[in-house]
């Protein structure tokens, strides 16, 4: 996208600036370099800057940002906005302007328990690698850029979060809402290996697919979406692995507890055809 000349109106650090054009709104502009020698009433052209420009145009949005740039590391910020570009150089998507403000946000402080000795746990490290490998992946090689450029060696449960917040960022969801689906998901599979006795292998295609199927179902069921299947397999299903269909009744009630909406019929069949295949292998 390219963006239009800014008249500067304040000068945040040497890559943020408070800007307006015309009789446009105020804006955020996010670059390395483009506040730098800039003073009010300057013109900034985000053309002439080397490194990609990012605006903030939500005013909630502005707001915690010009909060956390009090707080966080001038060079950080840079590097973040480095990051988000990786970000969507690697992913080919455009992301939500949220990254900016979630992602840095949840490092720095995360880079600040680190240097207190504090742990960073992840329960559903597993989950999130198997739910969005391509974000994960993405996310290992942000690791490793934390740790050759800062020379930062974050833990592997970082590398879950940051995957969850690229998932965000790229579709738009917010990353509250990602988590806790994931969350959701955890509770799923623990209740299934609990009621069916199983330890499920969670390098196996079964695992990989289980956690698809769950991930779609809890977003149709959170986005309200209706899903049928036909009665009659639905019927023999229940009468062939009757603990299997119980189950998926359960975990259909787990959904519908914690998104507080209905779970249609229909998921039953799907999930219990999941839940036979794992304890049939």
């Amino acid at each position: 996208m390219t963006l239009p000349m800014y008249t500067i109106k304040k000068v945040l650090n040497n890559s943020v600036v408070i800007c307006q054009h015309d009789t446009d709104p105020e804006v955020i502009l996010l670059g390395k370099g483009i506040g730098f020698g800039k003073k009010p009433g300057d013109v900034v052209d985000p053309a002439s800057v080397p490194e990609k420009v990012y605006q903030l145009t939500d005013k909630e949005e502005q707001s915690q940002y010009q909060e956390l740039v009090k707080h966080v590391d001038e060079d950080f910020i840079a590097f973040m906005q480095e990051i988000v570009g990786f970000i969507e150089t690697s992913t080919g998507k455009k992301v939500d302007e949220h990254i900016h403000i979630g992602l840095t946000d949840h490092l720095f402080f995360t880079m600040k328990r680190i240097e207190q000795g504090m742990e960073v746990t992840n329960p559903f490290l597993l989950e999130t690698e198997s739910l969005y490998p391509n974000e994960y992946a993405l996310a290992e090689r942000i690791v490793d850029m934390f740790h050759e450029r800062l020379n930062v060696l974050l833990p592997d449960a970082e590398t879950g979060f940051i995957a969850l917040h690229i998932h965000s960022a790229t579709t738009f969801k917010n990353v509250l809402e990602v988590n806790r689906h994931n969350q959701i998901i955890g509770q799923i599979v623990k209740t299934i290996e609990s009621r069916l006795n199983v330890k499920m292998d969670r390098s196996s295609l079964d695992y990989k697919r289980l956690l698809r199927h769950l991930r779609y179902a809890v977003e149709r069921v959170a986005t309200g979406e209706m899903v049928e299947a036909p009665q009659k397999i639905e019927k023999v299903l229940r009468d062939e692995y009757p603990l299997c269909y119980s189950t998926a009744w359960e975990l259909m009630g787990i959904m519908e507890r914690e998104l507080k909406r209905p779970v249609p019929r229909g998921e039953a069949t799907y999930l219990t055809m999941h839940l036979q295949r794992l304890t049939s292998r």
